[in-house]
């Protein structure tokens, strides 16, 4: 395992120093992984979302067996059928019981769900923050790649100056004569 860790530690740091020499490349990187974290937390608030919606529809029948079974309570006691009553009783509680559970979880949903959402809004400030530190990256690679070449151009014609040869003049009249020649032989097989 040393070679591999030696190797793994190697590219790393390789890794890093690429990184370090190329920093639009890392808040690109930051970037995406911000955007996944974003999609990530917007499916898992869709997902809660949809167990709280479960979860108010299994509380609203829940509410309603409540309902029926205590309006059986009052007419078996009406009838003194209080064997009926007792059992009716019963499981009126345990519906209770089942209700408070499920509004418990409900509660424990909206509760994900907040944060879930002060997460996302985190992230995508954060996102925000970092889009603007790449476009000033961007800004500052372009202006520094501007320089370089009005520094370079500026030399180049100098040196253009100077010498008297100019390549780029070279070629374009290469590239000419080579299609008047192309134009010539056309008009001869005409």
């Amino acid at each position: 395992m040393g070679l591999f860790d030696e190797l793994s530690q190697f590219l790393e740091n390789r890794l890093d120093e690429f990184l370090r020499n190329n920093p639009h490349l890392e808040l690109e990187a930051l970037l995406e992984q911000l955007r996944e974290q974003e999609k990530d937390t917007l499916k898992l608030i869709a997902d809660l979302q949809l167990q709280q919606k479960r979860s108010q529809q299994e509380i609203l029948s829940t509410a309603q067996e409540i309902q029926k079974w205590h309006l059986r309570v009052q007419k078996a006691q009406a009838n003194n059928r209080q064997d009926l009553a007792a059992a009716a009783q019963e499981r009126e509680a345990a519906l209770l019981r089942q209700g408070n559970q499920l509004w418990g979880h409900m509660q424990g949903l909206k509760e994900r769900i907040d944060q879930a959402q002060d997460l996302l809004r985190k992230i995508q400030q954060r996102r925000k923050e970092v889009q603007a530190k790449a476009v000033e990256a961007q800004t500052a690679r372009a202006q520094q790649a501007q320089q370089r070449w009005e520094t370079s151009g500026w030399w180049n014609q100098l040196r253009t100056d100077y010498s008297g040869y100019d390549p780029l003049e070279e070629k374009f009249r290469r590239w000419e004569t080579e299609a008047e020649l192309e134009q010539m032989k056309r008009n001869m097989g005409k």
